[in-house]
């Protein structure tokens, strides 16, 4: 095992926001900033009317769970409605797109493992979030 690996604990306030796919993501616990090896954990904030733009991965499952607000996550292209205080499991290659259909910001909690052999191969994008605006909008 590397040397630091050990117990860490890190604020949501010390990691900058990811915007790229929709809401704000914030990645607080994975190889790159803790060292761990199995999986990796964040937070995300959903303001009403935002989504995180679909895609999949394929060698990890996916847990989420909805601490505030309310979720429709869009699986494989079926609706699925995820209230707060409930967890929804993603299977490895089911594509998926979480929606905030609500008038309060959903907030949420994920977990993805087992890691991906190398970074860039653990998710794959099938809609990018300028396509989906321009859809939205028209």
């Amino acid at each position: 095992m590397p040397d630091d690996y050990r117990p860490q604990i890190r604020s949501v306030d010390e990691v900058p926001p990811d915007h790229r796919r929709g809401g704000d993501v914030r990645t607080l616990l994975s190889p790159k900033t803790v060292g761990c090896t199995s999986g990796f954990m964040g937070v995300a904030t959903i303001p009403p009317g935002d989504w995180i733009a679909e895609h999949y991965h394929p060698f990890s499952e996916e847990f989420v769970y909805v601490v505030s607000g309310a979720l429709v996550a869009e699986l494989d292209g079926e609706r699925q409605e995820v209230p707060a205080r409930h967890g929804l499991f993603i299977p490895i290659n089911a594509r998926h797109r979480l929606r905030n259909e609500g008038d309060e910001e959903a907030s949420i909690v994920f977990h993805l493992g087992p890691l991906a052999p190398r970074p860039p191969m653990g998710h794959v994008d099938t809609e990018q979030r300028a396509t989906a605006e321009a859809s939205a909008s028209s």
